[in-house]
């Protein structure tokens, strides 16, 4: 059974929710980057990073970050308040994606392929719960689904999958990879998040941890 924290010890807590944060940011740039070396589809934000990158040059990585930028800016009119794990996803993903890139070659063959590509997806979700289990901010493109289904009403669900199929459909007209990678990081990555959300979240609670002879009775 987890540990709940006071407030205080949730703040105690800082140390390790900062360096789970960092894991979980180096782990997801990592995991796009095998992803894009399985070279058999990437995620929508990926497809579109791909594809300005092959039309206006700089590193993928590089285009993880402008758009991380680009869309904390939209956060503006939103009136959401970036913490200190939106900041990190913007600084950090891009520059781990590129340097995994760096020191990752692309298989030969479609066994090395498929496994490749589901090593990565496994390791985004647990990227994603490390991260988002640190309790210390959400990312940019997160952030901007939450916004706007704070200020429209609108379901969560409908939010993001319209925003990704925009996203996918520019990627797709700009030469972006698209493909089965796709369509199982889509139906994987929920339930995979989820399960590691469970281990991964930095609990909080206003109750002190209730000692395990007291909770034995």
């Amino acid at each position: 059974m987890a540990a709940t924290y006071t407030p205080a010890r949730f703040a105690d807590a800082l140390p390790r929710r900062l360096g789970q944060l960092l894991a979980g940011l180096v782990l997801y740039g990592s995991s796009m980057a095998l992803m894009l070396r399985a070279s058999l589809g990437a995620n929508p934000w990926d497809v579109l990073h791909q594809g300005l990158a092959r039309h206006l040059g700089l590193s993928v990585g590089a285009w993880v970050t402008i758009m991380g930028g680009l869309v904390l800016l939209l956060w503006i009119p939103l009136r959401q308040r970036p913490g200190v794990g939106t900041i990190g996803n913007v600084l950090v993903l891009g520059a781990a994606m590129d340097l995994t890139l760096g020191v990752v070659d692309a298989p030969t063959g479609w066994p090395a392929r498929i496994l490749l590509l589901a090593g990565g997806i496994v390791l985004n979700g647990l990227a994603t719960g490390l991260y988002i289990g640190a309790r210390l901010g959400p990312g940019p493109r997160d952030g901007l689904m939450t916004g706007l289904h704070r200020r429209t009403g609108r379901s969560l669900r409908l939010i993001r999958t319209g925003i990704e199929l925009v996203v996918l459909l520019v990627g797709i007209l700009l030469g972006g990879t698209f493909g089965i990678g796709t369509v199982a990081y889509a139906l994987a990555i929920g339930p995979l998040a989820q399960f590691f959300l469970r281990w991964c979240t930095v609990p909080a609670a206003d109750a002190a941890t209730v000692p395990e002879a007291a909770r034995k009775g």
